[in-house]
């Protein structure tokens, strides 16, 4: 039975210490653990297994407290049985999935891998996820990205702005932050729109030859001559990209005008029909032939072609 106590011994200043084995102080180095981190099942039966060991032969445990504590060893284990099945079976579901995985390294820094997901292996009863060929680690998956969300982030698109013209203070309208797509998603050149923000049926489209595209910056430039017959009010330019889906960015650049046009005789909305119902004429004559918005105009043609870029 006195094995079943730790001994106690003194040291060459007589005084007293707790003698354990060099087993046991193995067990105890093997037992010790980081600050904050969990305790799994093996730390579970160390701590029974050593309260087994070091309890007091004159007033041992009592052998139902056994029983109950094997009983929630037991419940643990099966626990931890079950998360681990769902989590395997979660990593499963990955199969196809863009996902983005974050990996931290031993000197803390940090990579991270964007990706569809190949194909999910287990080893060790660890679940692991194949991008591009890599494994990668299953719990350093920090994010699943929606199909969807995805695409569009591949879609050509216009960051938000408002524009102002002023007819006795004329100057070149000049679009910012375009962007043409990518990931096979995006656009060659576009179509610019002027449209009224109260009636957007009537607009036209702004001929080719008043537009300049700097792919390099981004930035497209709307030469001013061609909104110096236009009405002051209120309008919004609407970009028609020819990528494969055909997108179309309508709500993103407002251009108000302001003062008395110059030139009323050149306003590129002139003449434009309430509704246009393929029976129009043939749009605003001349200037920027825009009648092909009516579908049937015989000479508004000019501008469907977008932009060229530089």
């Amino acid at each position: 039975m006195a094995g079943l106590v730790a001994p106690i011994l003194r040291d060459d200043q007589d005084n007293p210490y707790v003698g354990i084995s060099e087993s046991s102080q193995a067990e105890k180095e093997k037992a010790e653990r980081k600050v904050g981190s969990e305790l799994g099942k093996e730390d579970f039966l160390l701590l029974l297994v050593t309260q087994m060991q070091y309890q007091d032969p004159l007033d041992p445990a009592d052998n139902t407290d056994f029983v109950a504590q094997l009983a929630q060893f037991s419940a643990l284990e099966q626990m931890s049985n079950l998360n681990q099945t769902v989590s395997n079976n979660s990593a499963y579901a990955l199969i196809g999935q863009e996902v983005l995985v974050r990996i931290t390294s031993s000197t803390g820094d940090v990579q991270e891998v964007q990706g569809s997901v190949q194909k999910v292996t287990l080893k060790n009863g660890e679940a692991y996820v194949t991008i591009e060929g890599k494994e990668y680690s299953y719990e350093d998956v920090v994010q699943v990205i929606d199909q969807g969300y995805l695409i569009s982030t591949y879609l050509p698109s216009i960051m938000e702005q408002n524009q102002e013209y002023i007819h006795h203070d004329p100057h070149d309208i000049e679009v910012s932050g375009i962007d043409l797509g990518s990931n096979g998603y995006e656009a060659d050149s576009f179509a610019v729109i002027l449209a009224d923000a109260s009636n957007t049926d009537r607009c036209a489209v702004i001929d080719p030859k008043y537009l300049s595209f700097d792919k390099e910056k981004n930035v497209l430039t709307i030469d001013k001559t061609v909104l110096e017959g236009v009405s002051a009010g209120k309008y919004v330019l609407v970009f028609a990209f020819d990528n494969a889906g055909k997108t179309v960015v309508a709500d993103k650049v407002t251009l108000e005008i302001t003062g008395v046009p110059p030139h009323p005789e050149n306003d590129i909305l002139a003449g434009k029909p309430e509704k246009p119902d393929g029976s129009g004429s043939t749009g605003t004559g001349g200037t920027t032939g825009s009648g092909s918005t009516a579908g049937s105009g015989s000479t508004g043609t000019g501008g469907t072609t977008g932009t060229t870029t530089k």
